[in-house]
């Protein structure tokens, strides 16, 4: 009767994983974000040195779809260039290669 109760309870945590958001993930892809847009101006968040080539400019809230389910991540924006993430630009692109692959079908 334990192993059934066992079994059951691990069955719901499961459930509970797949149904909800991982936290870490959206985590990670933040800290991912925020180490390009640092490369990318090449200066740290605050910090004013003579090779900065840009400003950061706050966050915007953008929704991104995973195999996980969707996730709502803060995007750092900047003065002059914009900034997509690179993941975003990797599906847009798998996106538009899936359509022109049903293109060609027909």
């Amino acid at each position: 009767m334990a192993y059934q109760n066992s079994t059951l309870s691990l069955e719901q945590m499961l459930l509970k994983f797949m149904s909800e958001q991982d936290p870490m993930l959206s985590k990670l892809c933040e800290q991912m974000m925020e180490a390009e847009v640092t490369a990318k101006i090449q200066a740290q968040k605050s910090e004013r040195t003579d090779t900065r080539i840009g400003y950061r400019s706050g966050y915007r809230l953008r929704r991104f779809d995973t195999r996980m389910g969707t996730m709502y991540l803060f995007v750092p924006k900047l003065r002059k260039d914009g900034y997509v993430p690179f993941f975003c630009v990797i599906s847009a692109f798998k996106r538009m290669y899936a359509i022109y692959q049903c293109i060609v079908a027909f």
